[in-house]
């Protein structure tokens, strides 16, 4: 492996907090890829780990109970890569598998059907290099669609350098793919195998609140594939997850009073989220018309979400109509 990287591109990071000596190597890096029924895409995220210019010292691949055929996708690369097996259990159990199975000092993330570019690990150990205090490395991304780049991800989420704590209430600006020193992932207890969508949020969330800092080498060097065919109903379990941990944030961790406000101001702009994005999925045919009562009636829940609710009971092409006009909502349906 190259005992040095070549400096990032621009750097986005918070100031340290005290003098910061660069590293005269880059800490080793451990790419982990988690896959559960990824037969078909698996070979290409693994040729593009294995063909960084700065190489990994470990390529490791998770099979989360895959039925499959993933060991014969996986068949060509042989001894190149590290295979682990283990039995489903959902993609915090994969990354929690990956975690324990790292021998480096990062663990760089890359889903079963996503894509590193060449230059994706030099910029993230020379960042790491340059700024030994930050626990997490990460780069912008580009969506792909059909093959083709349609976006960054930054363009949508922009990278926060001041308050991090309060920023990742907000959004989770990270995104899923940063490399993560395993030292500090192993500190805050890995990701939360309780939940099922969110626990990548969740756990820069804790890392941050922790005392952990994030740096970004802004570079689209990791593209994320977008692909169709996901249900309404899929978004809606994703934003209530988004609202469930926020709140477990709240309840978990002492915050001052300017960091508890930030995240009560979250907590009420996600649920409002999510109550929409619910009622407009079942108007759409694609939930439970029993929820509506639930939401209607939900304790803890803002005046507008239960009126929402209420008025899809009542009169639901009103509420259509509401949920198309609604200021800078995403109408479903």
């Amino acid at each position: 492996m190259s005992g040095s990287a070549a400096a990032p591109g621009p750097i986005l990071a918070p100031a340290p907090a005290g003098p910061v000596e660069p590293l005269a190597a880059p800490p080793t890096f451990a790419i982990v890829i988690t896959a559960y029924e990824a037969a078909a895409t698996i070979a290409d995220a693994v040729r593009s780990a294995l063909a960084q210019e700065h190489p990994a010292a470990e390529v490791i691949v998770v099979d989360d109970g895959s039925e499959d055929d993933l060991a014969g996708a996986l068949a060509p690369f042989g001894e190149q890569i590290r295979l682990v097996r283990k039995e489903n259990g959902g993609g915090a159990s994969a990354r929690n598998a990956g975690v324990e199975a790292c021998r480096s000092e990062f663990m760089a993330i890359l889903d079963a059907d996503d894509r590193y570019l060449p230059g994706r690990l030099r910029a993230l150990a020379g960042l790491a290099a340059a700024r030994p205090d930050l626990d997490i490395v990460t780069t912008d991304s580009r969506f792909v669609v059909d093959g083709e780049p349609v976006g960054r991800f930054g363009a949508e989420n922009r990278f926060a350098v001041e308050d991090q704590q309060a920023a990742i209430f907000r959004s989770c600006f990270l995104g899923g793919w940063p490399a993560v020193r395993v030292e500090a992932l192993r500190r805050v207890g890995g990701f939360d195998e309780r939940m099922r969508i969110a626990y990548d949020w969740d756990c820069w969330l804790r890392l941050l609140l922790s005392g952990s800092a994030a740096g970004l080498a802004d570079e689209p060097l990791y593209d994320y594939v977008l692909r169709s065919g996901s249900l309404a109903s899929s978004r809606v379990a994703s934003l209530w997850e988004r609202v469930a941990l926020l709140e477990r944030a709240g309840a978990e961790h002492s915050l001052d009073p300017p960091h508890r406000a930030e995240l009560d101001a979250a907590i009420r702009r996600r649920r409002r989220e999510a109550a929409r994005e619910e009622v407009a999925a079942i108007l759409a045919g694609a939930g439970d018309r029993r929820r509506l009562r639930e939401l209607a009636g939900a304790e803890g829940g803002g005046g507008r979400e239960r009126a929402l609710a209420a008025l899809a009971l009542a009169a639901p092409p009103l509420a259509r109509r509401a949920i198309g006009s609604g200021p800078g909502e995403r109408r479903i349906g």
